[in-house]
C-alpha cells in the first residue's frame, strides 16, 4: 500500500518537474544573471521540493512555494557572491602598491615556485605570508580547520624551500611576498 503512494508522489513530481523545470531556471536566471548558475539552481529547487513533496502538493499553490525556494537559492548565491568580493576587496585595499627596491628576479622565481604548488598549500602560504593573515583568518577564508593551514602551511613552505633551494630560500621568499614596510605579525 505504501508502495502505491510513492509511485503515485514519484508520478505526480515528475509531472511537476516537467512542467515548471524551465519556468524555474529561468527564474533563477534572471534573478542571479548567471545562465550557467540557473540549471542548478533549479535543479536543487526541484531537489529541496521532492524531499518535501508531501507538503508541497498538499500547498495552495506549490509552484509559489518552488518559486520561493529558487527565489531563497538565489539569495544564497548572491549573498555568497558579495562576500566573496568584498574578502578579495579587503585583502587588495590591504595590499601596498609600492615596493622600494624590488627583488624582481626574486618575485619571478617565488612566483613560479608557487605555481607548481597544489592549491589548498598555494593559497595558506599565500594568505600567511603575503596577506599576512593570521592562521584563524586564513582558516575562515579558505573554510578549512586552523589545524588544516598550519599543516598546509608548513608543508607548503618546506616545498617552495626545496623548489628554490635552502639556503636563502626565507629570505627570498620573505623579500619577494612581503612589502618592505610590513614586517612579521604571522603568528596572531
Amino acid at each position: 500500500m505504501g508502495t502505491v503512494v510513492d509511485d503515485a508522489a514519484s508520478v505526480e513530481f515528475h509531472a511537476f518537474f516537467e512542467r515548471h523545470y524551465a519556468e524555474l531556471a529561468r527564474l533563477a536566471c534572471l534573478l542571479t544573471g548567471e545562465p550557467d548558475a540557473a540549471d542548478d539552481l533549479a535543479a536543487d529547487a526541484l531537489l529541496a521540493l521532492w524531499h518535501r513533496w508531501d507538503r508541497v502538493r498538499a500547498a495552495d499553490h506549490p509552484v509559489a512555494y518552488a518559486r520561493g525556494v529558487v527565489a531563497n537559492l538565489a539569495r544564497t548565491r548572491i549573498r555568497g557572491a558579495v562576500r566573496e568580493r568584498r574578502r578579495i576587496a579587503l585583502f587588495w585595499s590591504q595590499r601596498e602598491e609600492k615596493t622600494e627596491n624590488p627583488d624582481v628576479a626574486g618575485v619571478v622565481d617565488v612566483q613560479a615556485a608557487l605555481r607548481r604548488l597544489p592549491f589548498r598549500k598555494r593559497a595558506c602560504v599565500v594568505l600567511r605570508h603575503a596577506f599576512d593573515l593570521s592562521e584563524k583568518d586564513t582558516a575562515l577564508t579558505l573554510g578549512v580547520s586552523v589545524g588544516t593551514v598550519k599543516s598546509q602551511t608548513s608543508k607548503g613552505m618546506a616545498e617552495l624551500q626545496r623548489l628554490l633551494g635552502a639556503e636563502g630560500a626565507p629570505r627570498r621568499l620573505q623579500a619577494a611576498m612581503v612589502p618592505a614596510s610590513e614586517g612579521g605579525g604571522r603568528n596572531r
